[in-house]
């Protein structure tokens, strides 16, 4: 499943790159670049959502208070940039 989410991502920014391109190398239609525009912004909530949940299931290993080791939640806004 991991590397299913990881295929859709890549096809995904495939796509966007591939939007990218053409609307930075053609003229345009007005309508046919607001299309491309709208596809374009889709993709990249679809890839923010899947960034976001995959940051949720990261887990760090960190020393417990007994000196063992635990599983801890990565810390809130380790990916903010």
């Amino acid at each position: 499943m991991a590397e299913r989410k990881k295929n859709d991502i890549e096809s995904l920014m495939i796509r966007l790159e591939e939007i990218v391109k053409e609307m930075e190398g053609e003229k345009l239609p007005l309508d046919k670049s607001l299309k491309l525009y709208e596809e374009g912004i889709g993709i990249v909530a679809k890839c923010s959502d899947e960034l976001e949940a995959a940051k949720r299931k990261i887990k760090v290993l960190q020393q417990g208070k007994d000196g063992g080791i635990e599983l801890a939640e990565l810390p809130e806004g380790t990916f903010n940039s």
